[in-house]
């Protein structure tokens, strides 16, 4: 697998505390629990640099990793499941769409969603959003080893079908997909 130099940069609430980066930007969209630190650690190949939980909504602020000075991760709280007020649940929302909306860096965003798991309600919300925001988007299904492998061809189609555009399997426990995802981010970092 390629070896990139990770490392987390910063953390910012909102729009105006992100940093001036002039690399691509690609945020990570996705429901609480889903696996995007995982994917960090995973592409990072460092099980130590994004914090995993096993607990959902724990990633609060929008947390920034550089890879090897080519492109920026933006850790983005998930979506659906979390334990907070609703006030601040509606703060992330306004924060995080300032951001999406106005930040130049984005390069596309990442969606991810779940194998082990029909799309969701809220899955179907956000992409509804990123479309009609006319958002460069792909899509990243997680947690497929999870499936049989017999299957797991029938649920990217399932996925594609729903959302189309790119869709790409993820395992951050089998590691055999990092080397196209990441070869895909770096093409379009190009």
């Amino acid at each position: 697998m390629k070896q990139l130099n990770a490392k987390f940069i910063v953390s910012a609430e909102k729009l105006s505390q992100c940093p001036d980066f002039k690399l691509n930007e690609f945020p990570l969209i996705g429901r609480s629990n889903v696996g995007k630190s995982s994917f960090i650690n995973a592409i990072a190949n460092n099980n130590k640099i994004a914090k995993t939980s096993n607990t959902p909504g724990k990633t609060r602020l929008i947390n920034f990793f550089d890879f090897s000075n080519k492109f920026i991760i933006a850790d983005l709280p998930g979506y659906g499941y979390a334990k907070v007020s609703k006030e601040a649940q509606a703060k992330w929302q306004e924060y995080l769409e300032q951001y999406l909306l106005n930040r130049p860096q984005i390069k596309s965003l990442i969606h991810f969603v779940d194998a082990r798991h029909e799309l969701q309600k809220n899955d179907y919300v956000m992409r509804n959003w990123i479309t009609a925001h006319n958002l460069p988007v792909f899509t990243l299904v997680t947690k497929i080893d999870h499936v049989p492998k017999t299957k797991v061809q029938n649920v990217l189609d399932r996925v594609e079908k729903e959302f189309s555009g790119v869709v790409l399997p993820f395992s951050a426990t089998e590691k055999r997909y990092c080397e196209k995802v990441l070869d895909y981010i770096l093409e379009l970092s190009n």
